[in-house]
């Protein structure tokens, strides 16, 4: 794995549009319901935005598990043995 699809992988996120999919609302309601309590605009969150949240953060985390057993599977006995840290 290249430098650049590892950081690409590192720096992925969830977004609004992600809580919206998996809560089957709009993007506009995902925001309206971020907005502080005594905002005009405010709405309620969805139902269900608890188990939505805790199966992306789940998602999410199994993918950094899996980036960082890649990396650390491919740099076996190269860039991460300790002869080649910098010892200065």
């Amino acid at each position: 794995m290249d430098f650049k699809k590892a950081t690409d992988s590192l720096f992925s996120r969830i977004d609004h549009e992600n809580l919206a999919r998996a809560l089957g609302v709009s993007v506009a309601l995902i925001r309206q319901a971020r907005l502080r309590d005594d905002a005009s605009a405010h709405r309620s969150p969805p139902p269900g935005w608890k188990t939505a949240v805790i199966s992306l953060a789940e998602e999410k985390a199994e993918l950094f598990r899996q980036l960082a057993d890649s990396i650390r599977y491919e740099s076996r006995n190269s860039d991460l043995s300790p002869k080649n840290y910098d010892k200065s």
